[in-house]
């Protein structure tokens, strides 16, 4: 998931339990389209290989992401814009008050997401 605050949600893409999520993160970003005043993209250290970084830099963003602690050549990030991070974690908070969501009783996908986009509208209200 994307999400411009910890109040609003630029979009989202679900990937199976078992699958790594960076591949599914390289396609999202592709959708999205950078506002001139966006800068940073803040992101988990799920997404901190190579290819997902090259691809940020190259939409125009610096992302904003620590190294692994066994990587062989960490890089410097920015500390304080990170914890901002936690806006995301909160963002996925209020969305699994919804029982349905969390629980994830339904079989199919388009179901989900049908919730996944109910519940945003609910929770922006």
């Amino acid at each position: 998931m994307v999400t411009a605050t910890d109040r609003s949600a630029v979009g989202f893409v679900l990937s199976g339990g078992e699958a790594h999520d960076s591949s599914e993160g390289t396609a999202l970003l592709d959708k999205i389209i950078r506002v001139p005043e966006q800068k940073y993209i803040l992101m988990d250290r799920a997404y901190e290989g190579e290819n997902m970084r090259r691809k940020t830099m190259e939409k125009g963003y610096f992302p904003v992401v620590p190294p692994k602690s066994n990587r062989k050549d960490p890089w410097e990030y920015d500390r304080e814009r990170y914890k901002q991070r936690n806006e995301i974690e909160r963002y996925f908070l209020r969305l699994k008050r919804f029982r349905k969501i969390f629980t994830r009783y339904d079989k199919l996908d388009v179901l989900f997401c049908g919730f996944i986009y109910f519940a945003m509208i609910v929770d922006a209200i």
